[in-house]
C-alpha cells in the first residue's frame, strides 16, 4: 500500500514539475526561447531539451524500454542535448518532451517501485538501481532545471511563478523597492575598511 502511495505521489510531483518547466517557454518568441542567457550558454529551450533527453534515457534505457524517439548521444562533447540546433523549433522540442512523458508514464505505470534497472553511465560500483531511485533522481533533475528556467525567464521578461494560475501581474515599482531594500542590506552587511 505504501509503495503505491509513494509511487503515485512522486508521479504527481513529476507531472506538475514537467508542466512548470514547459510553461517557461509559453509566450516567448523563438529567439528568446533559445538564446544563451548565461556565460555558459544556458537557455530555456535547451533546458527543456536536456530534461526531455534525461527523462527518456532514465525511464527508457535503464529499464530495457528504449525511447522510440531518436536521442542525441549521451553527454555529447558539444552539449547538443542542452541547446536547440537551427532546425529545431520550440514546438518540436516541446512535442518531444510531451512524447517522452507518455513513454515515461507507461514505464512508471507498468513497473513496481522495486523494479530493477541498470544505469550504465553511473559509476561501476553503483550501476544497479530501481524505479523508486530513478523516479527520485529524475524528479530532482526536473525540479533543478525548472528552477534554472524560472530565473532565466525572469531575466527575459520578468515573468515568474510555478504555473500560469500562480502568475501575478508584474509590479515594477514594488520589484524595484524590494531590489533596493535587499541591495541596501547586502551593502550594510559588508564591513567598511577604516
Amino acid at each position: 500500500m505504501i509503495d503505491e502511495c509513494a509511487k503515485d505521489h512522486l508521479h504527481k510531483r513529476l507531472r506538475r514539475d514537467r508542466e512548470a518547466l514547459l510553461w517557461k517557454l509559453d509566450g516567448l518568441c523563438a529567439y528568446d526561447a533559445r538564446r544563451p542567457l548565461t556565460a555558459t550558454g544556458t537557455n530555456l529551450l535547451g533546458l527543456v531539451k536536456h530534461v526531455a533527453t534525461v527523462e527518456a534515457r532514465y525511464f527508457g534505457e535503464v529499464f530495457g524500454r528504449p525511447s522510440p524517439e531518436p536521442l542525441c548521444r549521451w553527454q555529447d562533447s558539444d552539449g547538443s542535448d542542452q541547446w536547440a540546433a537551427e532546425d529545431e523549433t520550440p514546438e518540436q522540442i516541446a512535442a518531444f518532451y510531451r512524447r517522452t512523458w507518455e513513454h515515461s508514464d507507461a514505464t512508471i505505470g507498468e513497473l513496481s517501485l522495486d523494479a530493477p534497472g541498470h544505469v550504465p553511465w553511473w559509476p561501476e560500483a553503483h550501476p544497479n538501481t530501481n524505479l523508486f531511485a530513478v523516479m527520485v533522481h529524475v524528479l530532482g533533475e526536473t525540479v533543478r532545471h525548472a528552477g534554472h528556467a524560472d530565473i532565466l525567464r525572469e531575466g527575459v521578461d520578468g515573468r515568474t511563478g510555478l504555473r500560469a494560475e500562480h502568475e501575478q501581474p508584474i509590479d515594477e515599482e514594488a520589484r524595484a523597492a524590494r531590489f533596493a531594500k535587499i541591495e541596501r542590506a547586502a551593502r550594510a552587511a559588508v564591513p567598511t575598511k577604516p
